[in-house]
């Protein structure tokens, strides 16, 4: 099956948080919303498909040396680079969706523009830039061939990029063979950070809307993280979450493997009981795992220890199995392709796999809702735009009303065999 390219754009909108996001590079208080439209060609139809994003500069770009405001105009213009030269950046040629979104993400690493003067934007912000267009890809070929962009793996397609990955079979089977399609609903996480009101506005939604799964957002000091996390479980628990499990993400902020170590020692010592509930950690510390590399692997006895900002691109990969790490923490905003190969790579490595999320309303949130209906993670769906960003869902949630509105703890799923990634469920 292939795809040829007609042409892409892209259009932005400014939204206003409904409380601040805060994570160790700032406070996130207004979000930019990317969303891309790209016309394909695929099985004779042409279809045009989108795909969005928040460009989140404080997360992606978090470099001191150039304004925010300056970072956020940056972005915008590479998404609109990367919609002129798309066809160029995709290869110049046609060819399986999963193969132009990694010749996207394989482009993205290398040359761009400058942009008002300023250095380009660090590799994962680039990743992030060309994700809504890998989206809209996907999506207008599963639009053209009236399918599930999830369900184009049913030939075993050369996939150049990524079938050197998977030796034995290629890339396409070992999609295929990671697929596990699952209706229903997933435990919805609440993001809870160290100066939330815990027992008054936490301890609100969770009553409101029966959360039992907490992402920590932590500062990297293990003498306050670790008393904040046994808070944070106790305020949930009296809340009536008797059930509660924690994740913790300190977005890069910790500084080494020792003080990871520590934050789990004194957590096990002071508060066994929030100890057991933690099931994950994700990525503590800097997001190069080449020039931030560590041995992960006395943490990972501990607890298991994710990747995330450090995962921008497959020649990563090998990094992540010499360091130790327990897994991949994934997220649809660095590219549906990256997501998918990775996602089968580590099914391959007996890898665990989670969905993370990045306060991506609309598209993106019906994009990574499908994602998790399909492809099995240890964590549910992790969807943070019902908490932060409602009105960037006013329009989805007419369609999707229990997909946007968790209640019980859950997310309702959209139909799995919805066409593409879910675009033609709200009317563009």
């Amino acid at each position: 099956m292939r795809v040829r390219i007609h042409h892409a754009g892209v259009r932005f909108e400014e939204y206003v948080l409904a409380a601040p996001l805060l994570l160790s590079t700032g406070p996130v208080t207004h979000a930019t919303v990317a969303t891309a439209s790209v016309t394909v060609e695929a099985g004779g139809k042409t279809a045009t498909g989108h795909g969005s994003i928040c460009l989140s500069e404080l997360w992606s770009w978090p470099d001191p040396s150039v304004e925010q405001n300056t970072r956020s105009l940056v972005m915008r213009a590479w998404c609109e680079w990367i919609a002129s030269e798309l066809h160029s950046l995709c290869g110049d040629s046609e060819a399986h969706p999963l193969e132009l979104g990694l010749r996207l993400n394989a482009s993205l690493a290398g040359a761009g523009p400058l942009v008002h003067g300023q250095p380009r934007p660090w590799r994962l912000a680039r990743t992030l830039c060309g994700s809504p267009f890998d989206a809209a890809i996907h999506d207008a070929a599963g639009i053209a061939l009236s399918r599930s962009s999830f369900m184009l793996y049913d030939d075993n397609d050369p996939i150049p990029s990524a079938d050197h990955l998977f030796p034995s079979s290629g890339a396409s089977s070992a999609i295929r063979a990671l697929m596990s399609p699952r209706s229903g609903t997933r435990e919805a996480w609440l993001i809870v950070g160290p100066k939330d009101d815990l027992p008054g506005e936490v301890g609100h939604r969770i009553e409101e809307r029966g959360y039992r799964r907490f992402k920590l957002k932590l500062t990297g000091d293990p003498a306050v993280d670790a008393p904040f996390t046994a808070a944070a479980f106790r305020a949930a628990r009296t809340a009536g979450a008797r059930e509660a499990k924690l994740c913790a993400d300190s977005n890069g902020a910790t500084p080494g493997v020792q003080e990871t170590v520590e934050y789990l020692e004194r957590l096990r010592r002071d508060a066994p009981e929030a100890f057991d509930s933690l099931q994950y950690i994700e990525q503590p510390t800097g997001r190069d795992l080449r020039r931030d590399g560590h041995d992960w692997r006395p943490v990972s006895r501990i607890k298991p220890v994710l990747v995330d900002e450090g995962l921008t691109g497959l020649d990563v990969l090998e990094s992540v199995l010499e360091q130790g790490w327990s897994g991949l923490g994934l997220k649809t905003c660095k590219g549906h392709s990256l997501a998918l190969t990775a996602a089968a790579w580590a099914k391959q490595q007996n890898l665990a796999v989670s969905l993370q999320d990045l306060t991506n309303p609309g598209y993106a949130a019906l994009h990574a809702a499908l994602f998790s209906g399909w492809v099995p993670t240890i964590n549910g769906l992790e969807l943070n735009s019902p908490q932060y960003l409602p009105a960037a869902n006013t329009r989805f949630a007419r369609a999707c009303p229990d997909l946007f509105d968790p209640q019980k703890g859950v997310h309702a799923l959209p139909p799995l065999d919805s066409v593409g990634l879910g675009s033609g469920l709200v009317a563009e």
